[in-house]
């Protein structure tokens, strides 16, 4: 895996996730099993300030080539 994300340094995505900690589990699921994209780093939830309901994580998000995965 670690190999795959060195070849891709270029070709990454960094976003930030709010929301219920389901919601956030939830599309981290749907994120892994997208065939076009290789989650690298996922991080853990967080609490977001003022609020006892709504959390946030980051992911890094790499563009896979999907020719060389089949």
């Amino acid at each position: 895996m670690e190999e795959i994300l060195a070849e891709m340094e270029g070709k990454v995505l960094k976003i930030r996730l709010m929301g219920t900690k389901n919601d956030i589990k939830w599309f981290e699921k749907i994120l892994k099993r997208t065939p076009k994209i290789v989650v690298g780093d996922f991080s853990e939830l967080y609490h977001n300030k003022g609020t006892d309901r709504y959390y946030r994580a980051y992911a890094e998000i790499h563009k896979a080539n999907v020719k060389e995965m089949k």
